[in-house]
């Protein structure tokens, strides 16, 4: 294992490098999304939040192969919990009005309603017996089809609204697909997969090296996977999502993180795989569960935000940012004081 100075010197270095690579990702998945017609919502949902996602992806599949059923499925979770903060913070940024009241959509309301249902999900697997097909239980098959089916969704409520919103001075619109024949070329996407490559790596040595800070530190796996290293797997969307809303690309930030999101809970999935002494969902314990709960708990409290729209509220962010942070601050210090 990394010895403490080397693990806080490639912390430190490879969060500076996703941070750089993060911001060039960002300006050339914006760029594609207008020339391809793809929108920024896809883009950001699945190229960007799978992208970023990649670091959490090896850090869960590891930690179950390895045996540690906690430490997968908190970093799962608590990954998920950690971007929705994320969010918030992107919230702070945006100030010229509620982010949730800017990037409407029902897009975002889409992946919202999908990311609870994908939540709700393992919950099921937590509460059922151990059922196994081979050593992987049935939720986990389950999880992948409905991730793709919300995928379909996602781009459908992209190209075929059935609900829009209502527009005011606050409101930013996405760009418009471009006309001018302009298209994407092979160099567009070699250079958007290189900056991805290069993010993903970044993203899994901070991983890496997050888990050997926690570990040095002597912490549980519970808080060191749904703190520790799901904080560090998720720098990369923090970065791509301020990007974003710096530049007014409202749509493709709110999409990186509910995309990411999403995904994020595929990670169960494929740690389920890995973990080859029985099923993952029979093996964790409260910790998981209160992640999972409060995961559940912020996805509901967003989606009414986007539901309501608050143009401006306490500190100039909506009342579901607020009340985000909130959450985790509690959860966090009830897992830390927890026996």
């Amino acid at each position: 294992m990394l010895t403490l100075p080397v693990a806080l010197v490639g912390f430190v270095a490879a969060a500076a490098v996703v941070a750089a690579a993060g911001v060039a990702l960002t300006v050339r998945a914006e760029h594609l999304a207008r020339v391809t017609g793809l929108g920024q919502a896809i883009m950001g949902a699945v190229f960007i939040g799978i992208t970023t996602s990649l670091a959490g992806t090896v850090t869960s599949a590891t930690a179950a192969f390895l045996g540690s059923a906690a430490l997968a499925a908190s970093n799962s979770i608590g990954g998920i919990a950690a971007q929705t903060v994320f969010l918030a913070l992107a919230d702070m940024v945006y100030r010229k009005a509620n982010l949730e009241h800017a990037a409407a959509s029902e897009a975002n309301l889409q992946q919202s309603a999908l990311l609870i249902v994908m939540l709700s999900i393992p919950l099921i697997g937590f509460a059922l017996p151990e059922l196994t097909i081979g050593w992987v239980h049935p939720v986990s098959p389950l999880l992948v089809v409905v991730y793709l089916s919300g995928v379909h969704l996602v781009n459908r409520a992209f190209r075929e609204p059935m609900w829009r919103p209502r527009l005011t001075r606050e409101t930013e619109q996405e760009p418009p697909r471009d006309r001018s024949g302009e298209r994407a070329t092979a160099r567009d996407w070699l250079g958007f997969l290189a900056l991805a490559a290069v993010v993903a790596v970044a993203g899994w040595v901070i991983a890496e090296c997050g888990v050997a800070l926690s570990a040095r530190l002597g912490l549980r796996e519970s808080l060191v996977g749904g703190v520790f290293t799901s904080v560090s797997t998720s720098l990369p969307e923090l970065v791509v999502a301020l990007t974003a809303v710096r530049r007014g690309a409202l749509t493709l930030a709110v999409g990186d993180i509910l995309g990411g999101n999403t995904f994020d809970v595929l990670f169960l999935a494929l740690a389920d795989l890995c973990y080859l002494e029985g099923s993952l969902y029979a093996a964790v314990g409260r910790g998981e569960l209160l992640w999972l709960a409060v995961s559940l708990l912020m996805a509901g409290t967003l989606l009414m935000g986007l539901l309501r729209r608050e143009r401006f509220g306490f500190a100039n962010i909506g009342f579901e940012s607020a009340l985000v942070l909130a959450i985790y601050v509690v959860a966090v210090t009830v897992l830390a004081l927890s026996p």
